[in-house]
């Protein structure tokens, strides 16, 4: 089958670690399932992983990819919940088992004709999704879901900022705050980005770092250095920033005066629990909300998608087509 394969490391040249190649089929292991990927999207993480950032290079190679929609060999068209691990190793939230690991992490991933996983990973696909939609779901959306109303625990009136307007999970977090009955606000160096952030329901979009007109109650950060002053700047007293995400950098700052001064709250959040998950599609199907997609792509383009995502060019998420299988034997072989 066809996938895209990280095969090295490079913080200079991620790209060049990126290999579009025949690989063979996966096997499928006790209490796993298989699932004929229909569509996949790329997130930063895969990026990451290229770069070497968080990634054992002994894990190498490793077919990419986190987020599928597609069918299981019974047919049944599915959601792929992409967070291997244990519930009870986490207290009940898996995203807090010390072993778990996201696909493509020690797991191969979706970019790909099939992906395996463990069959509780299986969540059904609503029929009012489509399967580009639902394959933006499972990294950006259920992140931006937890950093609101888990970690956030966000309110009708609540006052939020979301930093970096067009990434997937910021255009996640300005669309389900706003349905949430939240005032957002966002920031973009990009007139076209905020022109964007305020057609999906942020009340204003400013550009970064630019004072606000009001301090906010909540910030969803995930850009890091670039707007960690301005995240703490813009915060009210007693308010939180909900950190999920570092692209400009991981060590901004401190500002450690004013985080005590003002009791600021600083949250980490990683990914979302597979309940999670399924919260955030009751929330989508009661409000019809739906994940913005910028472009769709073959898998054999790929690198055309990432060095858009390098060049700062995407507003929501680029979808990816992995090739149907090739015919009906490929896929017995592969079972």
């Amino acid at each position: 089958m066809l996938a895209a394969v990280a095969t090295k490391q490079s913080p200079d040249d991620p790209l060049s670690c990126l290999s579009v190649r025949q690989v063979p089929a996966p096997t499928i292991a006790p209490d796993w399932a298989r699932v004929r990927v229909v569509a996949t999207t790329l997130n930063m993480h895969d990026l990451w992983t290229l770069r070497g950032v968080g990634h054992d290079p002994r894990n190498l190679p490793m077919v990419l990819g986190c987020d599928a929609a597609g069918y299981d060999d019974d047919g049944n068209p599915v959601i792929v919940y992409p967070v291997i691990a244990n519930p009870d190793a986490g207290g009940g939230d898996e995203t807090l088992d010390p072993g778990r690991a996201l696909l493509s992490e020690r797991h191969n991933g979706t970019f790909a004709t099939y992906v395996t996983v463990p069959q509780r990973n299986l969540i059904p696909k609503p029929d009012w999704l489509t399967f580009e939609e639902a394959a933006c779901l499972p990294v950006c959306w259920t992140t931006a879901y937890r950093m609101l109303f888990t970690q956030a625990n966000i309110r009708p009136g609540d006052r939020v900022l979301v930093q970096g307007a067009g990434g997937g999970v910021a255009s996640a977090a300005i669309k389900l705050a706003a349905a949430a009955g939240a005032v957002v606000y966002a920031t973009s160096s990009s007139p076209g980005k905020r022109a964007a952030a305020l057609s999906w329901g942020a009340y204003k979009a400013v550009p970064t770092g630019e004072r606000l007109s009001d301090r906010v109650d909540v910030v969803i950060e995930t850009v890091g250095e670039a707007t960690w002053a301005h995240s703490l700047k813009s915060l009210r007293p007693g308010g939180t920033v909900v950190i999920a995400g570092a692209t400009s950098g991981v060590n901004p700052p401190a500002d450690l005066g004013r985080v005590f001064y003002q009791q600021q709250r600083i949250l980490g959040s990683t990914g979302a629990t597979r309940s999670e998950m399924v919260a955030l599609l009751r929330m989508m199907q009661a409000t019809g909300l739906r994940p913005v997609i910028d472009r769709t792509l073959p898998l054999s383009d790929v690198h055309k998608g990432f060095q858009s995502m390098l060049d700062g060019e995407i507003t929501g998420k680029v979808v990816i087509y992995p090739p149907a299988p090739e015919d009906a034997e490929e896929s017995r072989g592969a079972a």
